[in-house]
């Protein structure tokens, strides 16, 4: 019998997939040369989820991997109509992420309740300046994103006494839909979107959005970055309609040194990072060689994208989670 298939899309540093020795032949590929090593793959491991070529090289001719994995939650650069169209299987890295950014989030919200931008600015201007700082606990948030990293960030929020509206695509016992939105965001302390690219949400914080919000409110993107107009959220800092930002994802990445982003006051820019803990390459490949063996074994995978969706689907919360304020 013949050994499947894997085509890695990569990237350096490039998969451990030593484990899968004498198991499946894996093959290489970049943007260039993908299309044509397309039909000959059982799999494709996109390994380099930045990049768009997934989506370009799709369409041509040939058959298709049966099955594709991205290392990355999101799956917006690599779906097109003929993939969605296609038998392919499409699954995620759900479970990588979730932890490491939900901690990250919880130390921006920290930051800037206890105003550590302004007291690093102050340092370096060798300047004593005595403030008063925020009490987290007691405030707000909403989070934007249902899935596991945004009930993941509601965990460690609620942790520190921040009553927390998770906001998904459809209301359920727990969890308020987008109808919602408005209104949350209106009495926030915190609005943090974590939600998946999709055509409904691109755009979906924008000036009028912004102008919802209280001036003392915080926003943070840990989602995709197109679901901010970035414009939009630098007229509202510089017009005061909102305290402060932190984007960690971006329109386009990375991000210039011409960018205005950089200047812009109130806002805190992170290269992409909040996911990216020590180990987290070892991590996503350890992930997609256990998902090959049971996969290989017959078993059904997990982390099955709904393509129509654009996202893993998940469950309502357990009863056992806390509460959601409304």
């Amino acid at each position: 019998m013949t050994a499947p298939v894997i085509l890695v899309l990569d990237t350096d540093p490039s998969p451990r997939l030593g484990r899968l020795t004498g198991r499946a032949v894996v093959r290489y590929a970049d943007e260039r040369t993908l299309a044509g090593m397309l039909p000959g793959a059982d799999v494709l491991l996109v390994w380099d989820f930045t990049s768009d070529a997934v989506r370009a090289a799709w369409p041509g001719d040939g058959p298709r991997p049966r099955w594709v994995h991205t290392a990355s939650a999101g799956v917006d650069r690599l779906l097109c109509p003929e993939l969605a169209a296609s038998p392919t299987v499409v699954t995620n890295a759900r479970g990588v992420f979730e932890l490491p950014i939900a901690e990250y989030v919880a130390g921006l919200v920290l930051a800037f309740a206890k105003d550590l931008p302004r007291t690093l600015e102050l340092q370096r201007e060798r300047r004593w300046r005595h403030r008063e700082t925020r009490d987290l606990a007691g405030t707000r948030a909403v989070v934007v994103g249902a899935g596991p990293i945004g009930r993941e960030i509601m965990r460690l929020l609620n942790a520190l006494g921040v009553q927390v509206a998770l906001v998904g695509r459809t209301a359920r016992r727990t969890i308020h839909g987008v109808e919602d939105l408005d209104r949350l965001a209106a009495g926030a302390d915190w609005v943090i979107s974590a939600a998946p690219l999709t055509d409904k949400t691109r755009g979906m914080f924008d000036a009028r959005f912004f102008g919802l919000l209280q001036p003392s409110a915080h926003f943070v993107n840990v989602g995709r970055g197109p679901l901010t107009v970035e414009q939009d959220l630098a007229d509202a800092l510089r017009s005061h309609w909102i305290a402060g930002a932190a984007l960690d994802v971006f329109q386009e990445e990375p991000l210039g040194p011409s960018s205005p982003l950089w200047d812009v006051p109130g806002l805190l820019v992170s290269p992409h990072m909040s996911g990216d803990t020590a180990g987290w390459r070892d991590r996503l490949g350890e992930q997609f060689v256990a998902m090959y063996e049971g996969w290989a074994a017959g078993e059904p995978l997990p982390n099955v994208v709904d393509i129509r969706r654009g996202y893993v689907p998940s469950p309502d919360i357990p009863p056992q989670e806390p509460g959601i304020p409304s």
